[in-house]
């Protein structure tokens, strides 16, 4: 079954110079379960890459993504455990790309909210899809099942927010 807007979990809009997406999730743990998902080394490569973050304002986010993407080395922004992280998610002399991790109890488990903040370009879609696969990861890792991306969600949702952004805003990069 094919994704359209109606089944992404999270909405896509222009806010100033920004291209703003929040994806989110419902997590049948508590939120320093989930918070321990976002942080620790052992449970980021589960789900996300390789690396390290160091859990304080200034603290480095170090990931590796091998082959298949650009070493990330940014800088928090925010941090408070169990709550928020913010941080950039580009590399090198790459657009600034922040995000921020909400973390918001919900009975006994959490609801889980990933805002990105984008420049209005053609890589939108790509970010936000590869971000809603990541996603699919982590509800799984949650599980104790290791999956590999997603690439058929990945192409189905790169779609979908595609026309997101078509029916909230005409972004220019749409039109080519």
């Amino acid at each position: 079954m094919a994704l359209d807007a109606d089944d992404i979990q999270g909405n896509i809009w222009r806010e100033g110079e920004w291209v703003v997406a929040r994806l989110q999730r419902k997590i049948g743990y508590a939120p320093e379960v989930v918070w321990k998902m976002l942080t620790d080394s052992v449970c980021l490569s589960q789900w996300l890459a390789p690396g390290t973050l160091e859990q304080e304002r200034g603290g480095r986010v170090k990931l590796d993504f091998g082959n298949s993407g650009t070493p990330i080395d940014c800088r928090i922004s925010a941090c408070e455990p169990h709550c928020l992280l913010a941080y950039s998610w580009s590399a090198g002399d790459d657009p600034e790309r922040p995000l921020v991790w909400e973390l918001s109890p919900d009975g006994g488990g959490t609801i889980l909210t990933l805002t990105l903040f984008l420049p209005d370009d053609e890589l939108i879609a790509i970010a936000c899809a590869g971000w809603d696969a990541h996603l699919e990861m982590l509800m799984a890792a949650m599980e104790g099942i290791r999956i590999s991306f997603p690439a058929a969600r990945f192409h189905e949702s790169r779609s979908a927010f595609a026309e997101l952004a078509r029916k909230n805003w005409q972004p220019e990069w749409a039109e080519r």
